[in-house]
């Protein structure tokens, strides 16, 4: 009898345990159409899945294409806290600055800061870790000649500068790419390097975007 109720309370306890088991840390990626395809085959979060262990994250997409820093706010219930993230990776920006000269939808320096804070407080009051991302090319030659240099190099400093005050860990996928085209896009081209044109990634920069992830994350697993 004594053999059978340690044999039982073994199994119940083994039992708990594995109902104990840590779960993956589940990780949402929110931005524009350069996340939306990074899901894809060979996209960034594609890449990213074979480059993390499999039993500590989960990555899960949250990207729409011409998405700018209101959209996400607006979207954010639904498209992010809804699935309950242990960490939101927040990378925007590129279309706020974009959409200005092509568009005329833009989102003014001040707007964009206000929204983005406003992003940062709702994820952090759910619980969430933030990872801030600067946006990373609209053209990539490399001696400040893409028609939008300026207000990408603006909007990036704002992106660091909250992060900053926000204690928060930042991707600066804006430097990352700078510094890669310096070694590799010796004929200054505008786009081939490490986009298909200008914006979105080719295959060498969702390597970049993936590796530039992969540690983010691991520092914020520890």
């Amino acid at each position: 009898m004594k053999t059978i109720i340690k044999s039982l309370l073994f199994l119940v306890t083994m039992g708990l345990l594995a109902m104990n088991v840590a779960k993956p840390t589940r990780v949402v990626f929110f931005g524009d159409s350069i996340t939306q395809a990074g899901v894809n085959p060979g996209g960034y979060i594609d890449l990213l899945r074979k480059m993390v262990p499999a039993d500590q994250f989960e990555l899960i997409g949250a990207g729409i294409g011409g998405n700018k820093i209101y959209d996400l706010f607006l979207r954010m219930d639904d498209d992010v806290l809804a699935k309950q993230p242990d960490v939101v990776v927040v990378w925007v920006g590129v279309n706020d600055v974009w959409h200005k000269s092509s568009f005329g939808t833009g989102t003014d320096p001040d707007k964009f800061v206000k929204f983005y804070e406003a992003v940062v407080k709702k994820l952090k009051t759910a619980n969430a870790r933030v990872i801030l991302c600067t946006p990373a090319a609209i053209g990539e030659k490399t001696d400040f000649s893409n028609q939008q240099d300026g207000d990408l190099n603006q909007y990036s400093q704002l992106i660091r500068d909250l992060a900053k005050r926000q204690n928060l860990p930042l991707v600066d996928l804006r430097k990352a790419f700078l510094d890669y085209n310096l070694k590799n896009n010796p004929e200054n081209k505008e786009k081939g390097i490490l986009t298909t044109d200008r914006v979105h990634l080719n295959e060498a920069g969702n390597k970049l975007v993936a590796e530039q992830m992969q540690k983010a994350l691991m520092g914020a697993a520890k």
